[in-house]
């Protein structure tokens, strides 16, 4: 396989993991530059949370994954690279009192009533640990791990939400129903690509060069 990639012939199989919260990269777009350019390997991609994704590349089920994670939280046993630094926004029924806020703490939100990704989950530890450290508690009524769900929720006004900016705000300006309001304490994340610290497959080689990342 090795001497293959060295003529640039590229075969085999990549698996890709996901968390459905990527903003970083325009993953679709890159799986099409990727099979354009080596149309002999068979991509397979898995959406799934962050920590089992990075558990799944050091067990070799997964060759690379995109990731976001809480900023004192890294991934580890993976070689990583930092993709993005983001700060959630919180998300509002377009009719809220708060829509249209100049910046606010998490403390003029711990009253609302919230929607969120199921407890246990990265994604939700981001924002339970965010309030916990505020000294706040806060009443979360509707876990989902679907967004469309999650937007949804709010944009009927049976929640509000708070989900990373970058990949929320192409939504909320596609959505009318929907407003953004700055959090100036609110949960920060950072997105990671994670692959392999072991002898990474000719294939996953072939995706960091198509990204433009020299190992």
């Amino acid at each position: 396989a090795d001497a293959a990639a060295a003529a640039g012939v590229v075969r085999g199989r990549l698996a890709v993991g996901v968390i459905v919260t990527t903003a970083a990269v325009d993953v679709p777009e890159l799986l099409r530059r990727y099979r354009a350019r080596y149309p002999d390997v068979r991509v397979v991609l898995r959406s799934d949370r962050s920590d089992r994704l990075v558990a799944a590349i050091r067990d070799g089920d997964l060759d690379i994954a995109f990731l976001g994670l809480p900023e004192d939280e890294p991934p580890s046993g993976v070689r990583t690279l930092v993709l993005d630094r983001d700060q959630h926004v919180l998300v509002v029924p377009a009719g809220h009192r708060l829509a249209g806020a100049g910046p606010l703490a998490l403390r003029d939100i711990a009253g609302e009533t919230f929607v969120d990704f199921v407890g246990g989950t990265p994604a939700r530890a981001q924002s339970d640990r965010a309030f916990a450290a505020a000294g706040l508690v806060r009443d979360v009524a509707y876990e989902a791990g679907i967004v469309e769900l999650m937007t949804g929720l709010v944009a009927r006004g049976l929640g509000v939400a708070l989900l990373p900016s970058a990949f929320v705000r192409p939504l909320a300006e596609a959505a009318p129903a929907l407003a953004l309001v700055p959090v100036v304490d609110g949960p920060r994340r950072i997105e990671y690509l994670a692959w392999s610290r072991f002898n990474p497959s000719p294939a996953t080689r072939a995706l960091l060069d198509v990204l433009g990342v020299r190992e």
